[in-house]
């Protein structure tokens, strides 16, 4: 449930309201708007049943939060959460871009994308330190040497670094070099992994599982904001159906369905979704049009020799081409790059 308090309720007032809820062994998460205090109860709502909390002072009414996940839930929340990676703010008046290769190759290789891509105007590098990959025979990438090469680029470019983690010990490398983690569409619900990246306190990127439902997302989200982490951000990167001539399909529909529901930020990453560098422009267009945060695109510098997902990256070129004509369309959604 939440408790909405009075317009310019008294400090005192939302401070007995919360020692009554804790008192119970329940969580009182506290939202404070520009006029609206708005207190979440988290736990088991029925150890408040002897309590009418509606006749406190200053407790305007009680609303009960049928959806499970409360933390990701904009009722909890009503202002939009702004989440800060290294020097970039995701969920505000810019549409931020993260781009790189899907996986660490070699130092030149990175070096060379880290470049290009903020030439370009993008404000984020991603890179793959670690690969789940289909096939155990397919480059499962550098580890921790890539992550060296991802600090080595933010040093010289001023790029935040985001990379994903497959296990505990992958979370406790990739802290010491980047900023941001990156939880993969195939461990959505490994809830121990999302619940050791919640630990960390680093912003997390939380991809959409393969055939996971809105819902299940944000109670994935749920699992890290627990941990007292919420520096959370929502990927859709598309799902899967019976739809075969695109590697998933995207859900642009999300984007508006998870601004609806939640206060997180949201990203897209077209190129996941298509698995085709031709489509990934027009669906990052459509991402941008539909309201989200930022742009997830993979970038390399020979796709053709990509060891990972090169039919899905953009050369260099493309992408300079692509964020130039973003511009335009960022600006009428009243944003900026």
């Amino acid at each position: 449930m939440i408790i909405v308090m009075k317009p310019n309720a008294k400090a005192e007032s939302i401070q007995q309201v919360k020692s009554i809820i804790e008192e119970k062994g329940l969580y009182a998460h506290i939202s404070d708007g520009h006029q609206v205090t708005i207190i979440g109860v988290v736990g088991d709502k029925a150890m408040l049943m002897d309590q009418n909390l509606e006749i406190y002072e200053d407790v305007d009414k009680i609303v009960p939060v049928t959806e499970s996940y409360k933390l990701a839930n904009k009722k909890f929340h009503p202002e939009p959460t702004r989440v800060q990676v290294g020097n970039v703010t995701i969920g505000g008046d810019t549409t931020v871009i993260m781009s790189g290769p899907c996986a660490v190759e070699s130092r030149q290789q990175l070096l060379a994308t880290a470049h290009a891509i903020k030439k370009a105007g993008a404000q984020i590098l991603r890179g793959g330190a670690y690969k789940p990959r289909t096939s155990p025979y397919a480059f499962q990438g550098l580890e921790e040497e890539g992550l060296s090469y991802m600090k080595e680029a933010r040093e010289e470019t001023g790029l935040p670094v985001i990379c994903e983690v497959t296990s505990l010990g992958a979370i406790e490398s990739a802290v010491k070099y980047v900023d941001m983690l990156q939880i993969g569409a195939r461990n959505m619900q490994n809830f121990y992994l999302l619940k050791e990246a919640g630990k960390t306190g680093v912003p997390v990127l939380l991809k959409r599982g393969l055939s996971a439902t809105i819902d299940e997302w944000l109670n994935a989200a749920e699992y890290i904001i627990a941990e007292g982490n919420p520096n959370v951000v929502l990927c859709e990167r598309g799902i899967r159906t019976f739809e075969t001539a695109t590697r998933n399909t995207l859900d642009i529909s999300a984007v508006s369905v998870i601004k609806s529901k939640s206060h997180l930020p949201i990203i897209v990453d077209p190129s996941h979704a298509t698995g085709v560098r031709a489509y990934v422009k027009s669906l990052s267009m459509a991402a941008v049009a539909a309201g989200a945060d930022g742009l997830m695109i993979e970038t390399h510098p020979d796709p053709s020799n990509a060891l990972s997902d090169g039919p899905q990256s953009l050369t260099f070129e493309q992408f300079e081409d692509l964020t130039n004509e973003l511009v335009p369309l960022v600006k009428l959604m009243g944003k900026r790059l």
